[in-house]
């Protein structure tokens, strides 16, 4: 530990730096918890599938959007939304533009 002092003491210069590691635990958590569960996804893309819903999901928590509101908006509008404007559906530009629409109303 002595060879590594300067990378061990590194959260105390940076207090954005956590002492632990707790926060990652629990984001995982979820992910191990399922594990079982989606053993029996079906198929290999059936999985794949499964982890992708489960990123969108994570990416919107991460983005304070709530996930399920966020999905039933995209789900509703996406078969009419132009193909080149998809990025306008991502969690962090939906909610700039729900925030633009609700102040607008």
């Amino acid at each position: 530990m002595l060879t590594r002092w300067q990378a061990f003491t590194r959260f105390l210069d940076d207090g954005r730096i956590c002492l632990s590691n707790n926060a990652a635990e629990r984001a995982l958590r979820g992910l191990a918890l399922g594990r079982k569960s989606w053993l029996f996804a079906g198929s290999e893309r059936g999985a794949e599938r499964a982890a992708l819903m489960y990123t969108l999901i994570h990416t919107a928590k991460l983005n304070d959007v709530d996930p399920q509101a966020w999905l039933a908006d995209v789900l509703a509008r996406i078969a009419d939304h132009p193909v080149h404007r998809l990025d306008e559906l991502l969690p962090w530009n939906w909610a700039v533009e729900r925030q633009r629409r609700n102040l607008a109303a």
